[in-house]
């Protein structure tokens, strides 16, 4: 049984100072400050280093992470981070550059950006990729301003987004913040895009069919072909959400499949660091007839000199300041080279055998939904569960915590009653993949008041989440005023 490590843990901000925690700035370090540069009430705790390390290694202690136990978290691809890549990332070569410093002096980093482009290029079947966006939702708008910026182009004023009920949620999203109405069609009984519903749904006002492939029940929408056709006929754009293109790298790819736009995903699909809000990367990829219309700066390759170009009067202009996350570039770029075509193959190989290993297991002792064979990710009903045992996919998910497996997806997507949405990554284990079944097994079988009690063993209980949703306390300052607060009402 998992035990997590218990800390009666204070901020950094209450660890030194005494009643004040902000550093008193010394007389030598204002003399050797200009004036009008110092920089007045900087609130920083005055804490010796021996207990700032302390103090961050018992709350990594309290955490959960893809280096310390199976992370199946579905839809989000929680992959583990290979430490080659984060060394690399960390090199004064890359620390230390400036996006402010000419181009000249960064013909390194723009070559690496400008070959990462090529190699994902290379990989989807695009025509040219963007790296500015910085996750994958930033990806989805950009794309969604490109399919803007290309029918205003030819004269038509489209104003509606079409997207199927097992679409990720921040597609509808995505598409409502770049100004278009957003209109859901339902999956058919196999859990797949129903094509009678796609056909009375498209019109001369559709601008984009928006779609996962692999879709996030994981099922591969094998009628993608006549789906494009018929969002083609329309004069409507194909957009591929990338979120689960680790699904089928190096098998197919969404220029074979006919999009028009994409997304990646560089956080789920070569393994930079995810969760946590970031830093992330969702370069956006085009065909053809789509690129003049990518953000700038673009990097080019000219007389054998790399350069940013902003001379690009059809583009959408910039999507975020500088040129993109490069930290993160540098470690998908590593990941790719690393691998290779033959590697990133294998990789999607082994992802799809993993989750449909891990399902034959759970098959019959969940509900499985719609199709049986299932790509990277899976999802199973805990409806017998909850109707038999009042044991709900809730309840279930938080007592995985207490035998040291992070929770997986759960109530998503919503066309699964008591879903579980369970990816298990291909650097998952047999051994792993044995345990973690045979613990959600028993956790079926278990008594239902002790999974209604979990999680028992973490640093922190089933919390409130509805008290948290509406309460939030997003900031030390926040936490401290409501301890205060508490205090003196005692």
């Amino acid at each position: 049984m998992y035990r997590q490590a218990r800390y009666d843990t204070r901020t950094v901000f209450e660890l030194g100072g005494g009643s004040d925690p902000c550093v008193r700035l010394k007389k030598d370090l204002e003399d050797a400050v200009p004036d009008g540069m110092m920089r007045k009430g900087l609130c920083l705790p005055e804490v010796p280093e021996r207990d700032v390390v302390m103090h961050y290694v018992n709350l990594s202690q309290r955490n959960f992470s893809v280096d310390n136990g199976l992370y199946p978290l579905g839809s989000c691809t929680m992959k583990y981070n290979p430490k080659f890549a984060d060394i690399l990332a960390s090199m004064p070569s890359v620390t230390s550059i400036h996006p402010y410093q000419d181009d000249d002096t960064v013909q390194g980093a723009l070559r690496l950006m400008h070959r990462l482009e090529q190699a994902l290029c290379a990989i989807s079947d695009m025509d040219a990729v963007t790296l500015q966006p910085a996750a994958g939702a930033h990806g989805e708008f950009t794309g969604m301003l490109i399919a803007k910026a290309y029918h205003k182009a030819n004269g038509q004023d489209r104003t509606e987004v079409v997207i199927p009920d097992s679409a990720h949620g921040t597609n509808p999203a995505s598409a409502a913040m770049a100004g278009f109405g957003v209109l859901e069609i339902p999956s058919n009984p196999d859990g797949c895009v129903d094509i009678e519903a796609l056909k009375n749904a498209v019109s001369h006002k559709t601008a984009a069919f928006m779609i996962t492939n692999p879709n996030t029940l994981g099922i591969f929408e094998d009628q993608i072909r006549e789906i494009a056709d018929i969002v083609h006929d329309s004069g409507a754009l194909l957009y591929y959400d990338g979120a689960n293109f680790n699904a089928i790298l190096g098998m197919t790819s969404p220029g074979k499949m006919n999009f028009d736009i994409m997304h990646f995903n560089l956080h789920k699909t070569f393994a930079t660091p995810h969760g946590g809000g970031g830093p992330g990367a969702g370069p956006v990829g085009v065909r053809e007839h789509l690129t003049k219309f990518l953000p700038v700066p673009r990097v080019v390759e000219r007389d054998g000199k790399y350069r940013l170009d902003y001379d690009r009067p059809d583009s959408i202009g910039k999507v975020r300041a500088f040129h993109g996350n490069f930290a993160v570039l540098v470690r998908a770029y590593a990941y790719i080279l690393r691998h290779g075509a033959d590697g990133l193959s294998e990789i999607s190989q082994a992802a799809v055998l993993n989750s449909n290993y891990l399902k034959s297991k759970l098959t019959g002792e969940f509900d499985l939904p719609y199709r049986t064979l299932r790509k990277h990710e899976f999802v199973i009903s805990a409806r017998r569960q909850a109707k038999d045992r009042k044991v709900k996919a809730l309840d279930i998910a938080k007592r995985l915590l207490d035998y040291g497996y992070m929770a997986p997806t759960i109530y998503f997507p919503s066309l699964v009653e008591e879903a579980l949405m369970i990816e298990p990554t291909e650097t998952e284990t047999k051994e792993t993949l044995d345990r973690f079944a045979d613990t959600l097994i028993q956790i079926s079988r278990e008594d239902p008041e002790v999974v209604h009690a979990a999680p028992s063993n973490t640093s922190v209980g089933r919390v409130d989440e509805l008290f948290a949703a509406r309460n939030l306390i997003l900031t030390w300052k926040d936490y401290l005023a409501i301890e205060k607060e508490e205090k003196g009402s005692r």
